[in-house]
């Protein structure tokens, strides 16, 4: 089976890393080809274009920012949907819009494609060392006949139902990551300005109740001021925007959520998009005036 894939991010190029590991025929291509440069020493091959790159597929997974990306590679002039035959799979692994993602897979049917979301999760620090989360969403035969080049792909698979399901439970799961991350920072935050130490405090959060795996990644990124590069902070407000679209649209409270976004929102303004994803930290440090420096880990 002939894998194509576009999008080579921080986690799309991990991602794809596993596929090649795996022995799977791949092509790849990305804005970048500088990013493709492991890939190809793997035994990758490169496509100038998403239009070629499905050409020669069978399967085309993408791995993109933000919906207008998708939309490009999907729908541009030398998009995907120009090269796909029938009988291939477009297999999506962006945090996008759902309603987006419904509108390509009625076309993309019609043409005799399947079509399955599966969006990736578990942060970057996993994606390096191969650990790769994703959530399904599409026909249950669609994913019982892809589910070799998936589980190719990640380590964690949950099938969430029909299409649409697994963008909801992305889009839940990286909410809920937010939040923890500001109320992280507030705690931190908190403690310094009560003269904890703050070495000691993220110590004791990470083996209390409250510990999580974002007080252990995200901590020590608080600490050192360099606020998580591999992410940034207009995708941050990107997800939240979808994902409080969608709240809305099923009537869901989001009263937690909201607060939050209001501090991801002005980070991404007050620092741009491309800031680091725990700039929030650096909102919360800048309304005390004390900086959350400490040593990590423990000397």
């Amino acid at each position: 089976m002939k894998i194509g894939f576009i999008g080579l991010g921080n986690m799309g190029e991990p991602a794809a890393a596993n596929l090649a590991r795996k022995k799977f025929a791949l092509t790849v291509h990305d804005l970048h080809k500088d990013r493709a440069q492991r890939l190809l020493g793997m035994g990758a091959a490169w496509a100038a274009s998403p239009r070629e790159i499905a050409a020669a597929s069978d399967v085309v997974i993408t791995c993109l920012p933000a919906p207008k990306d998708v939309a490009a590679v999907v729908e541009g002039p030398d998009g995907v949907i120009h090269g796909l035959k029938r009988g291939a799979a477009w297999i999506d692994m962006s945090t996008s819009d759902l309603h987006q993602m419904a509108r390509f897979a009625e076309q993309l049917r019609g043409m005799g494609v399947t079509v399955l979301e599966a969006t990736a999760t578990g942060g970057v620090h996993n994606a390096r060392e191969g650990r790769v989360t994703l959530f399904i969403g599409g026909h249950r035969a669609d994913y019982e006949k892809y589910r070799p080049v998936i589980e190719g792909v990640a380590n964690q698979v949950f099938y969430m139902g029909e299409l649409g399901r697994a963008t909801i439970t992305k889009l839940i799961t990286n909410m809920m990551c937010f939040v923890h991350q500001v109320a992280l920072a507030e705690g931190l935050s908190l403690g310094a300005q009560a003269g904890i130490d703050s070495t000691t405090l993220l110590e004791a959060i990470q083996a209390s109740y409250a510990g999580s795996f974002s007080a252990e990644i995200d901590g020590p990124q608080i600490l050192d001021g360099s606020y998580d590069k591999t992410f940034t902070i207009g995708l941050v407000a990107k997800d939240m925007t979808l994902g409080l679209a969608l709240a809305k649209e099923h009537k869901a409270p989001m009263k937690v959520v909201e607060a939050a976004a209001g501090i991801v929102f002005k980070a991404r303004d007050s620092y741009g998009p491309e800031a680091g994803a725990l700039t929030t930290a650096r909102v919360i440090e800048e309304q005390t005036g004390k900086l959350l420096r400490a040593p990590w880990p423990r000397k």
